[in-house]
C-alpha cells in the first residue's frame, strides 16, 4: 500500500466533484478525486447530455412542422441512425480521454478503482488489480458518489433485465414495444423521446404523469403523449415482471392485466451510491443518504457534525436536489467553504452567503424536455401553502401572447406564477410550452432575488416574444 497526502480529497468524478476539485484548486489547496467509472459522470454518459440529445433531434422536427414554411420543407421523418450518432457524440462515445485531460490541465489528480473512507481523512482507492492506495486529506474529503437508478423489489424483475435510465439513454436500438414503469421525470422524458423514434410506448404511471410539477403541467404532458400515439396508464401498477426465452417481457399490473413488450424500462426513482464506500468506518449507514448542513458538511445520526467536520457530501448523495445544475451549484458552495476553513477565514453561512447551498431549499429551477416542455422554479401552489404561506395563483394562457403566436402555429402554453402576499414577491413560476426551457432564467432570477412586483413592473419584456408573458401575468394580478 502506498500513501499520498492533499488538502482535499473527492470520491466522485461526476460533474460535482469535478467542480469540487477544481473550485478547492484555485483557491489554492491541492486536490486529487477518486472515480471507479468513467470521469464526467452519470450526466455526461447516462443522463443528461444523451437523453437530451435523443430528444433534441425529434423536437427540431416537431417544430419545423409546426410553422408554415418550414412545413412544406419536410418530406420525412427522424433518422433514427443519424439521432443514435448525435446521441453518441454527446456522450463522447462513452471514453472519458477528453475530461482526464480536463482535470491533468486543471491540476487535480485522478486516481482510479473504488475508493473507501477507511479512518478520519484517509481514502483507500482500489483499482482494477487489487492494487490500495491510501490517500490522506489534510482538511476535508468530500463524497461526490451521486446516486443510481432504484429497482423496486417485484418478482422476477431482476431476471427480467430491465432497463435503467442507463440503458435507456445507451440503447443502440429502438424497441418495437417499450413498457416504463414509472411517470416522473425520466419516464415522461424517454416515454416522450422512444414514442418518436418509432417505439410503440406503454406508460405505467401509478402516481400520475409528473406528479410533483404543477396538476396542469402533468395534465398537458399525458395529453402531449397520448396524441403521439403512448399508452398512457394512470393509476396502472406493476405486480410482476417475467421475461419469455424469445426476449418478450410481460409486465402483470395489480389488477391482473398483462402488458408485453420487447424492453421494460424502470423509472420509479433514485437510491444513493454510498453503499461500498466506507461509511461505516466513521459512524454512518452504508447505503443511506448523507445529510448535511448549507455548508454540506456531513452530519451524523446523532443530529451533530462527524467529529470535527472534515467529511462533506455534495450533489445527488445528500438528496437535497437531485439535479446536476444544483449539484454543481453545490459544488461550488462546498469548494468555496473548503478553501474559506483551510486559511482560516470566516465562512459567510447567511442565508444567501458565499458558502451555503441555501437555493436547495425554495429557488430550484427545472426543465423537463417533454412535449411541450416544463420549465419551472420555486415553489408550486400546493408546496408554497404546505410551507405556510399565503399566497396568491396567477395563470395565463400562454398561447394567447403574440409571440408565442410568431413562434409556432398553434402555440399551446401555460404559465403560472405564484406569488407571496405577505412580502409581495414570487415564490414559484411555471411555464409550459414548446422551448419556454429558455424562459425560465427570468424567473430564476425574480424568485431568488426576491424581486418585488412592484419593481417587476418595469422589467418590460420585448415585443413580439413569448417573455411578454410577464406583462399579462402583472397586469393579470393587478396593482
Amino acid at each position: 500500500m502506498s500513501d499520498h497526502m492533499y488538502d482535499v480529497i473527492v470520491i466522485g468524478a461526476g460533474p460535482v466533484g469535478e467542480n469540487v476539485a477544481d473550485r478547492v484548486v484555485q483557491g489554492g489547496l491541492s486536490a486529487a478525486i477518486v472515480e471507479r467509472e468513467l470521469v464526467g459522470g452519470e450526466c455526461s454518459y447516462w443522463a443528461c447530455m444523451p437523453t437530451k440529445a435523443l430528444l433534441r433531434s425529434t423536437a427540431a422536427l416537431r417544430a419545423a412542422r409546426q410553422v408554415s414554411g418550414s412545413r412544406e420543407a419536410v418530406t420525412g421523418g427522424v433518422d433514427v441512425a443519424a439521432v443514435l450518432r448525435r446521441r453518441d457524440s454527446f456522450a463522447s462515445h462513452w471514453k472519458d480521454d477528453g475530461q482526464v485531460s480536463w482535470l491533468d490541465s486543471a491540476g487535480i489528480k485522478l486516481y482510479r478503482g473504488q475508493g473507501r473512507i477507511s479512518s478520519t481523512r484517509v481514502v483507500e482507492v482500489t483499482d482494477e488489480s487489487g492494487r490500495v492506495t491510501s490517500l490522506t486529506a489534510r482538511h476535508a474529503v468530500v463524497v461526490a458518489t451521486g446516486s443510481a437508478a432504484l429497482l423496486p423489489d417485484l418478482p422476477g424483475l431482476r431476471e427480467a433485465r430491465p432497463w435503467s435510465s442507463r440503458e435507456a439513454a445507451a440503447a443502440t436500438t429502438v424497441p418495437g414495444r417499450l413498457a416504463i414503469i414509472g411517470g416522473g421525470v425520466v419516464a415522461s422524458e424517454m416515454a416522450t423521446a422512444f414514442a418518436a423514434l418509432g417505439s410503440a410506448v406503454t406508460l405505467m404511471a401509478r402516481d400520475g404523469v409528473l406528479p410533483l410539477a404543477e396538476p396542469h403541467a402533468g395534465v398537458q404532458v399525458t395529453e402531449s403523449l397520448r396524441e403521439a400515439g403512448v399508452s398512457v396508464r394512470l393509476g396502472a401498477e406493476a405486480g410482476a415482471v417475467k421475461r419469455d426465452g424469445d426476449g418478450t417481457v410481460h409486465i402483470t399490473l395489480t389488477t391482473g392485466e398483462v402488458v408485453e413488450a420487447d424492453e421494460v424500462l424502470v423509472a420509479v426513482g433514485r437510491t444513493p451510491n454510498t453503499q461500498d464506500i466506507g461509511l461505516d468506518a466513521v459512524g454512518l449507514t452504508p447505503g443511506d443518504w448523507l445529510t448535511v448542513d448549507d455548508t454540506l458538511r456531513v452530519i451524523g445520526d446523532d443530529g451533530e457534525l462527524l467529529a470535527d467536520g472534515w467529511l462533506y457530501a455534495a450533489g445527488d448523495v445528500n438528496r437535497r436536489v437531485l439535479l446536476t445544475h444544483q449539484g454543481k451549484y453545490q459544488a461550488r458552495a462546498v469548494g468555496d467553504a473548503i478553501v474559506a476553513r483551510a486559511q482560516g477565514e470566516a465562512v459567510d453561512d447567511s442565508q444567501w452567503g458565499r458558502h451555503v447551498a441555501t437555493a436547495d431549499e425554495r429557488a430550484v429551477p427545472q426543465v423537463i424536455f417533454t412535449e411541450p416542455e416544463i420549465a419551472s422554479v420555486g415553489l408550486t401552489a400546493a408546496a408554497a401553502e404546505a410551507a405556510g404561506i399565503r399566497i396568491r395563483v396567477v395563470d395565463y394562457d400562454l398561447g394567447a401572447i403574440a409571440g408565442s403566436a410568431l413562434h409556432a402555429e398553434g402555440y399551446r402554453g401555460h404559465a403560472r406564477m405564484v406569488v407571496d402576499e405577505d412580502r409581495k414577491v414570487i415564490v414559484g413560476f411555471t411555464l409550459v410550452g414548446p422551448d419556454v426551457a429558455e424562459l425560465l432564467h427570468a424567473a430564476t432570477i425574480a424568485v431568488v432575488g426576491e424581486v418585488s412586483i412592484d419593481r417587476l413592473w418595469h422589467a418590460v419584456p420585448a415585443y413580439p416574444t413569448v417573455s411578454e408573458v410577464w406583462l399579462r401575468l402583472l397586469e393579470a394580478y393587478g396593482r
